[in-house]
């Protein structure tokens, strides 16, 4: 925010000509304070936004659960298996550019038709007639993901006040809450109907884009019209926290995409059970779920750099002692390691969004950016070293590399980092 109007300007092109001397609603009071951290938290719509972020993102946790039946129906390697999940990050390259567009106009039809979107391609993979169509359906999958998750993190940071760690700690929790029921719910109506055919489960998907568009059709969303400044200029600016985030994202890339990529196909393979490996990855995303929900509320009040060293120690710690030990104990160093690992991600949103100015969707489609090519091109190179060493020794290897993570949070200056 660059100041105050002196007159009243609705902040939707609905409200325009209609009674300019009210009370403006609670967005535009929002964007005409001066002070971020004096809004008040406003949990209803943070949670609407939570429950958008849950409904997308159950579809979008399809492929780690069904990689194994893909792979079986199609004859993949696990370098051509990575390349899936490549195809549905390549629309991140237009993240900045989608984040420019949602500062200039209401990207409230983007979060009620983003379900809907994601989930036809999603539900379709099991009658793909061949690899490239499933990749295909995963690249359409990824333009809607995109256009859901750029806006949806600002939107959190507009509605939060001065308690961002906490409204992206909501927001977190309801992708992780998705990604904890997905695999168990889509394992669970592929032994029912078969790989070929559960793609009726689009239908939910259809309707809650639906009821959503009926609760979220007049809700005042639009951003407050501005000048932006170009994205290499928001880069430039925010290059201090950028560059060690983006190492960050990278290393944290290598766990990350061992745990969620291939951990359905990890555990099928040392236990033979079809069901525990779609267990094992809820109970890896709800480890998840527990972290998010308190260290993005922990770093509002101890700092995003502390909470951000702590977890990124704890996890690759815990990922290679996964690694080294058998039966139960494996499993509560699964929990462990999800619930450090996923936590990282509200407190790196939090830092790009105080960080920039206002909050600026173009800033968070640059983070975006990164964050999904980093996944995208990282989830390949540990399908393929996979394949030549085995996963298990891919993971230790990953687990070693996610130590690099130390030094740069460290060179993130202590001072810029608001707490």
């Amino acid at each position: 925010m660059t100041g105050v109007d002196h007159h009243y300007t609705p902040a939707h092109p609905d409200c325009q000509g209609k009674w300019p001397h009210l009370t403006p609603t609670i967005d535009t009071r929002m964007f005409m304070q001066k002070d971020h951290s004096s809004i008040s938290f406003d949990t209803t719509k943070v949670l609407l936004l939570s429950f958008c972020h849950f409904v997308h993102d159950i579809y979008s946790a399809f492929l780690a659960p069904l990689l194994p039946f893909i792979i079986e129906k199609f004859g993949l390697t696990l370098a051509q298996a990575g390349f899936l999940t490549t195809a549905m990050q390549i629309p991140a390259l237009i993240n900045p550019y989608i984040g420019k567009l949602a500062d200039r106009m209401s990207v409230r039809y983007f979060i009620i038709f983003a379900p809907m979107a994601t989930a036809i391609p999603m539900s379709l993979l099991g009658v793909a007639p061949n690899y490239g169509v499933l990749m295909l359906l995963m690249f359409f999958a990824g333009i809607s993901a995109s256009l859901f998750h750029v806006p949806a993190p600002v939107m959190i940071y507009k509605l939060s006040g001065g308690k961002t760690g906490r409204g992206m700690s909501f927001y977190m929790t309801g992708g992780e809450l998705a990604r904890t029921a997905g695999p168990v719910a889509i394992i669970g109506v592929v032994s029912m109907l078969g790989f070929d055919g559960y793609y009726p489960v689009m239908i939910v998907g259809i309707f809650i884009s639906l009821v959503m568009f009926f609760k979220f059709k007049d809700m005042p969303v639009a951003m407050k019209p501005k000048e932006t400044i170009s994205i290499r200029e928001t880069v430039k600016s925010l290059k201090h926290i950028l560059l060690p985030l983006s190492g960050i994202l990278i290393v944290r890339g290598f766990m990350h995409a061992c745990l969620t990529a291939f951990l359905p196909l990890f555990i099928l393979q040392s236990s033979g059970n079809v069901w525990l490996s779609g267990i094992a990855l809820a109970l890896f995303e709800g480890a998840g779920v527990a972290g998010i929900l308190a260290v993005g509320s922990l770093s509002d009040k101890f700092g995003r750099r502390r909470l951000l060293l702590v977890c990124l120690v704890a996890a690759p710690v815990s990922l290679l002692l996964f690694c080294f030990v058998q039966g139960a104990l494996q499993y509560v160093f699964l929990l462990i390691t999800g619930f450090f690992l996923l936590s990282t991600t509200p407190v790196m949103l939090a830092m790009v969004q105080e960080h920039s100015e206002d909050g600026s969707s173009a800033a968070n489609g640059i983070f975006m950016m990164m964050s999904f090519l980093a996944r995208s091109a990282v989830v390949v190179i540990v399908g393929a070293v996979a394949d030549v060493f085995g996963l298990a020794d891919t993971y230790v290897a990953c687990g070693v590399f996610g130590l690099l993570g130390i030094p740069l949070i460290l060179s993130i200056p202590a001072d810029k980092v608001k707490k």
